[in-house]
Formats: structure tokens, C-alpha cells, sequence
């Protein structure tokens, strides 16, 4: 017997006429906490490097515009570039939905390698530690996707699978609570254990390769259990979608940072 859910809005509270949605909240929340995370982790005595306030704060903003940025213009490019051509002002309503994790992902590392540059600091060291909080941003934007009722699964018989009323009748897996336990708990105890209790950190990249090869595996693994984007569909005849495609070749990017940063004197 399938879960019967009450679709819940996508406005979290109204101020003032002001409406605040459950993303700008999922958002607010992983950066806050990522802050938090990074800067206690960035204070410990075996840390690779220091920030002042200033620096944490203007990397702060980098990653922000990094995240905003690329996550938009991966959408843009890798899921609905022929409807974005027809309506180029739609590339910026970004209230209307539509943010790429692999897009996001390069934004962060291009504003990070611009901030690193800038403040000559060893940007394998930070990308390291960043791959420790990111698991968090992926927890809390997973969780506002089912609240959306968006990414949802492919049809199932499962107990748990998940009817929302007024939708379609159809039992679907709840694919982003999935992608919220593994790219998010899960993959942040991961990283989190490497960085405190192994040496990899004395290896500039080799944890940043290890989060890369990770966050692909579970993403692949999710995308069994993810109906396929609409306007996309599977790329081939066997099932491979977008998001597996794209994986892979994070999974292969990932692998190659990890052997250079292992191999590297």
C-alpha cells in the first residue's frame, strides 16, 4: 500500500506580501550550516590553511555566485537548452525552477580557483574542505525538491512508495528523499570521517577526487529510482539518462584529481 501525502506549498511563510519559498530556505540553510561546518573544520590545528574573516566571507560569496550561477547555466545547457533559445529571458527566472548539481558544481570550483588565485592560497586545500560541506547543500535542496513534489520517481509497488493527492494515482519512489539520504547524510559522513581521521588531507585534491567519485556513484545509483527528465527522456534504448551520463564523467573526473593528488611529491 502506497503513502498517501498532502502536497504541501511550495511557500514556506509570507511576510509583509513577501512570499519565501521552501528553496530559498533550503538554500539559506545549507549555506549557514556549510559556513559553520567549514570554518570550525578550517580553525583545528591540522587544518592546510587559514582565512581571516574577510577571506571566509568574500569566499562565502564566491561560492554563492559559483552555486547560483553554474547551477542555472548547467540547466540551461545539459536539460533544456532548444526551450531556452525560444525564451532567452527565462534563463534568468530562477523562481520558476531549474538548478543543475553538476552545473553548480563547476561554478563552485571555477569561483574557488578565482578566490584562490586572488588570494594565493592552495585551492586543492580548499576544495578539499569544501567537499566535506557540500554534502549538506545536497541534503537540504533534496528535501525542498520533495517538498515540491519535483525529481519525483519512477512508478513502484514498494510500501513506501508515494501518492501525492490531487497528482497522478500512481505509487512513485520518493527518488529525492533517496538522493537526500545517500548524496546527503550519507555521503557527508563519508567525507567527514576521511578529513578527520585519515591523512588524506595532507594530499591537496585527494578528498575533493574521493567526494567527486562518490556523489557520482550514488547519483547513478538514484537515477534507477528517478523517473527521467520530461523533456529529455533516456539517452539510449537500455535506460542511461542524463544524470548517469553526467556522472560518469564526474566519476572519471573525480578519479583522475585523486591518482594526481596521491601521486603528486
Amino acid at each position: 500500500m502506497a503513502i498517501t501525502i498532502n502536497p504541501i506549498s511550495p511557500v514556506a511563510i509570507s511576510i509583509f506580501g513577501i512570499d519565501i519559498r521552501w528553496y530559498a530556505l533550503a538554500y539559506i540553510a545549507a549555506f549557514v550550516l556549510g559556513y559553520i561546518v567549514f570554518r570550525r573544520l578550517m580553525q583545528r590545528h591540522d587544518s592546510k590553511f587559514t582565512l581571516s574573516k574577510k577571506q571566509l566571507d568574500d569566499l562565502l560569496t564566491f561560492v554563492i555566485l559559483g552555486v547560483i550561477i553554474g547551477g542555472r547555466l548547467g540547466y540551461v545547457l545539459f536539460y533544456n537548452l532548444g526551450y531556452f533559445l525560444s525564451n532567452p529571458l527565462e534563463i534568468f527566472a530562477v523562481w520558476h525552477g531549474g538548478m543543475s548539481f553538476h552545473g553548480g558544481l563547476i561554478g563552485v570550483i571555477t569561483a574557488t580557483f578565482l578566490f584562490a588565485r586572488r588570494n594565493h592560497i592552495n585551492v586543492w586545500s580548499i576544495l578539499d574542505l569544501m567537499s566535506v560541506v557540500a554534502p549538506i547543500g545536497l541534503f537540504f535542496g533534496r528535501i525542498a525538491n520533495f517538498i515540491n513534489m519535483e525529481v519525483m520517481g519512477r512508478p513502484t509497488n514498494v510500501p513506501w512508495g508515494v501518492v501525492f493527492n490531487g497528482d497522478i494515482d500512481i505509487p512513485r519512489h520518493p527518488s529525492p528523499l533517496y538522493e537526500a539520504a545517500t548524496e546527503g547524510l550519507l555521503l557527508f559522513a563519508i567525507m567527514f570521517c576521511l578529513y578527520r581521521f585519515t591523512k588524506l588531507r595532507c594530499y591537496p585534491g585527494a578528498l575533493a577526487g574521493i567526494m567527486g567519485m562518490s556523489y557520482a556513484v550514488f547519483r547513478a545509483f538514484c537515477e534507477i529510482f528517478r523517473a527521467p527528465d520530461a523533456q529529455i527522456g533516456f539517452l539510449t534504448s537500455w535506460g542511461l539518462t542524463m544524470g548517469q551520463l553526467l556522472s560518469a564523467v564526474m566519476f572519471f573526473a573525480g578519479m583522475s584529481i585523486f591518482i594526481f593528488a596521491i601521486r603528486k611529491k
